[in-house]
């Protein structure tokens, strides 16, 4: 049976552009950029969350800062070398845009104005990383390999909490799970030996539904097996 891989890797942002486009790269003649998008949560704050589009989505002035956009399309990775140090890099490849109308009141007034959902199938490419806080709440950080046409991988690091963590805790590399969630950044401080520290920002899905996918004889296996040698 063919793999529809759109249903792999499904995703949908609602939110304003806070930078001018960037040129990120040109393939067979068609050219390609990047910029940031805020994404509201209800709490109030916002998710800042790298966007990838082709030159053919949009006219030149379209892409302006504080324009309301919904992207449609895919979480992906691509390994960057930098200082002969392997590097995963994540973005949202859009695949469809519409221009939304700004209106005036705030997109976290209202549930119906906010989305930020990602579906995603794929394996568990390392053990799950199990811990708790201080206060007693659970989390695991899942690293999941979402295959692409042409015999990619997709690596996207995700995050999932209370008894979700707990269940995750106990997956063996190579299962096959569907989660839904949503895309957050996070900022942190990375302290090198030298004294310096360096301010980053992670993107990851937080998972909000977990629902592990049967195997049906062997076939996964191998997929599985290659999936978690290139994650190494």
């Amino acid at each position: 049976m063919e793999t529809n891989f759109a249903d792999n890797n499904h995703l949908v942002l609602v939110g304003k552009i806070t930078d001018e486009k960037e040129f990120s790269h040109e393939i067979y003649g068609e050219k390609f950029y990047t910029f940031n998008l805020s994404v509201p949560r209800l709490s109030g704050n916002a998710d800042n969350i790298p966007i990838t589009i082709s030159e053919r989505l949009f006219k030149d002035d379209e892409l302006t800062v504080g324009k309301k956009i919904r992207i449609i399309g895919q979480f992906r990775s691509y390994n960057s070398y930098e200082n002969e140090k392997n590097r995963l890099i994540l973005t949202v490849f859009a695949k469809d845009i519409e221009f939304l109308p700004n209106q005036e009141e705030e997109i976290v007034a209202s549930k119906e104005l906010v989305s930020n959902e990602v579906v995603l199938v794929g394996y568990i490419c390392k053990t799950p990383i199990y811990r708790q806080t201080p206060f007693g709440r659970e989390i695991a950080d899942v690293l999941l390999a979402v295959n692409r046409a042409y015999n990619k991988s997709d690596y996207i690091p995700c995050i999932t909490w209370g008894r979700n963590a707990r269940f995750c805790s106990k997956m063996e590399v190579g299962t096959e799970v569907k989660v839904t969630g949503r895309v957050q950044s996070r900022s942190y401080e990375k302290k090198y030996e030298d004294g310096t520290v360096e301010q980053k920002v992670a993107y990851e899905v937080s998972i909000s539904n977990l629902e592990v996918i049967e195997k049906q004889d062997n076939e996964n296996e191998e997929v599985a097996e290659n999936n978690e040698a290139a994650a190494e």
